[in-house]
């Protein structure tokens, strides 16, 4: 089963900023917006299913015997799914937040029955309340944007005391460029990728503007450097396309 796989039959196309608004929200992920997700993040981050393979791929090397897997900021479960596709080892709950009750409904509806082995336990959250306890891999999948910058370092902090020594981050994210000839040239490849996937001029601009203020980019150094004062030993970029960035963080 692949949630990316369903948007072009039990999942509709991404509509929502298709037409003219006389004044734009801040995004939500709302109803409207769980009903064309898959679609949506297909058309609109490169790279995404490849991240998704990767993120299962390491969970079957990472996760061992009686132990967590987080999944903070799941949406509709791709991740969660991933990793409970390739999981081999017995005894391994995954445990996956949201604050956004939509997505949630929508995503237990995906996964279908989440006591088989391993467990899944869907948790309708702020992730910076959750408790993050015996955790050999905890995924940040495009979520760490959406926190307030000042709650990053605390976030990433506590994720890093619960997890064990043999374990991983992932935190993928959309970044900014210090230099801006490099900068302006990724947001414009990225409007193209959109573009090239179906998506109007008229769209690209209304839904840029319905995320400023509440997706807030920072520049990979930034991460980089906010990982290693939340006390991870090792970070390195496992994939890139454009402005989007994959980053495998060790707290060992």
């Amino acid at each position: 089963m692949n949630i990316l796989g369903k948007a072009s039959t039990s999942h509709e196309k991404d509509c929502v900023y298709s037409v003219p608004l006389n004044s734009i929200a801040g995004f939500e992920f709302d109803t409207r917006v769980a009903a064309v997700f898959p679609d949506m993040i297909r058309r609109s981050v490169p790279g995404y299913a490849s991240t998704l393979s990767m993120i299962g791929l390491l969970a079957q090397k990472i996760l061992t015997e009686n132990c967590h897997a987080y999944d903070l900021g799941c949406s509709l479960g791709a991740a969660t799914l991933s990793i409970r596709e390739h999981t081999r080892a017995q005894n391994v709950s995954i445990i996956a937040v949201d604050n956004a009750p939509a997505m949630l409904e929508q995503c237990a509806t995906l996964l279908g029955n989440t006591q088989t082995s391993p467990t899944v336990e869907l948790r309708c959250e702020d992730i910076r309340t959750t408790p993050i306890e015996n955790a050999a891999l905890v995924v940040l999948n495009f979520t760490l944007q959406f926190v307030p910058i000042a709650d990053r370092l605390p976030l990433l902090t506590k994720i890093r005391n619960g997890m064990n020594p043999q374990s991983a981050l992932v935190l993928s994210e959309k970044i900014t460029h210090d230099n801006p000839s490099t900068h302006d040239l990724f947001v414009e490849l990225h409007h193209d990728f959109k573009r090239l996937h179906g998506y109007s001029t008229l769209e690209i601009a209304q839904k840029r503007s319905a995320l400023e203020n509440i997706l807030i980019p920072e520049s990979l150094d930034s991460h980089k450097q906010r990982l290693a004062n939340a006390g991870f030993k090792r970070c390195e970029v496992w994939f890139q396309c454009l402005n989007f960035v994959s980053i495998i963080a060790f707290p060992e």
